[in-house]
């Protein structure tokens, strides 16, 4: 595997979105302070509420006494004053608002410590398994601890189920009517130096030390046409020792990803993998594959010769719904040693036999 670069953090990890996988890591499993990393998160929730329709962005959200003293970043919104919803992810998102933030939980929890609780309730359903939140917003708190794997997967995550809300990673400056001018700034620095960088979140606290989790999509030859062929990388540094210095990090490591690694597409969107019998079944075979499409990442110079596998359950007995996990994918490298394991999917419902049919599926069956 490609060597990566000396990163000057506490701990670091830098994931293939389009592939999912990860690329290389350092303690990448060890627990930190997530700081305003925190609101990745937040605005998960906020995000699933706005799709939902249990919010709608023109709605106003009343700023309650404690959002107003909230202490560190601020979007500098008025006690009792009503903010449209996206205004105030604005200023979450790129002022990094504390305020903001504690109005946005109070609105779709009801009140912050509910929030929290659903903060919590979505980590385990994402599987964010070394993660805990106290607030919504990052400041220090005890037991308020996440790991790099976690936060790569929470930002795929962010952007795979939201991608119509994402682009608010991607302003540069944003102030409310009436809020100092200098605060207008986001603090992603690589917002303004590299124009593939389209997100995601800054975070800095005493104890956290300088974070960033950044992401870039760069168009790769031979991955498509327009998105698909767009190779989504996620870089994730924490405790740097200064802002500009996460920022270089960060750079450097997507950087790093996109010129020491090169994707390959196995499987267009929608497109089976494979096909395997199915008994029982209004059809006789199941098509196997994932919604997105099949690519995976290897080490430049080396996409020759791949070999892959399937392998699945055995025997396979209706139904089957669409979106079923069901198998992986192993793909090999030309000298034999294993590339990745890709979860595959149903692609296409396979209802269950009328009564005839599946007497005659299990008779088949008990004959093999």
């Amino acid at each position: 595997m490609p060597q990566p670069p000396e990163v000057a953090a506490r701990a670091w990890l830098l994931y293939d979105a389009t592939s999912g996988q990860v690329l290389a890591a350092k303690d990448p499993d060890e627990p930190v302070e997530p700081a305003s990393l925190t609101k990745l998160m937040t605005a998960y929730l906020v995000f699933d509420a706005l799709k939902a329709g249990k919010l709608t962005l023109q709605q106003k959200l009343v700023v309650s006494e404690r959002a107003w003293r909230m202490p560190g970043s601020r979007m500098f919104i008025e006690p009792n004053a009503q903010i449209p919803v996206e205004d105030l992810l604005k200023g979450m998102i790129v002022q990094s608002g504390n305020d903001a933030t504690v109005v946005l939980a109070e609105g779709v929890g009801g009140s912050v410590e509910r929030f929290v609780e659903l903060m919590n309730r979505q980590a385990q359903a994402l599987g964010l398994t070394r993660t805990r939140y106290q607030n919504p917003e990052g400041l220090t708190a005890p037991g308020h601890t996440t790991t790099a794997r976690d936060l790569a997967t929470l930002a795929a995550r962010l952007m795979r189920d939201f991608p119509e809300y994402v682009g608010y990673y991607a302003i540069q400056r944003y102030r409310y009517p009436g809020t100092p001018a200098a605060n207008d700034t986001n603090r992603n620095l690589l917002l303004f130096r590299d124009p593939t960088v389209d997100g995601l979140k800054t975070g800095h606290t005493a104890a956290a030390g300088y974070c960033l989790v950044a992401t870039a999509r760069r168009p790769v030859a031979g991955l498509g046409e327009g998105a698909a062929g767009q190779r989504r990388l996620i870089s994730v540094v924490l405790g740097a020792a200064s802002e500009n210095a996460r920022a270089a990090e960060s750079q450097k490591l997507l950087n790093w990803g996109y010129t020491a690694f090169e994707a390959v597409r196995l499987a267009a969107p929608g497109q089976p993998v494979a096909k395997a019998p199915v008994w029982k079944g209004q059809a006789s075979e199941v098509a196997l594959g994932r919604p997105e499409g099949v690519v995976v990442t290897v080490p430049a110079g080396q996409a020759k010769g791949l070999r892959t596998e399937v392998v699945r359950p055995d025997p396979l007995v209706a139904p089957l719904l669409k979106g079923q996990p069901l198998g992986t994918l192993r793909v090999i490298s030309a000298a034999g040693e294993p590339v990745a394991e890709i979860p595959l999917t149903v692609l296409d419902t396979v209802q269950e036999a009328g009564l005839l049919g599946r007497l005659w599926g299990a008779l088949r069956l008990w004959i093999r």
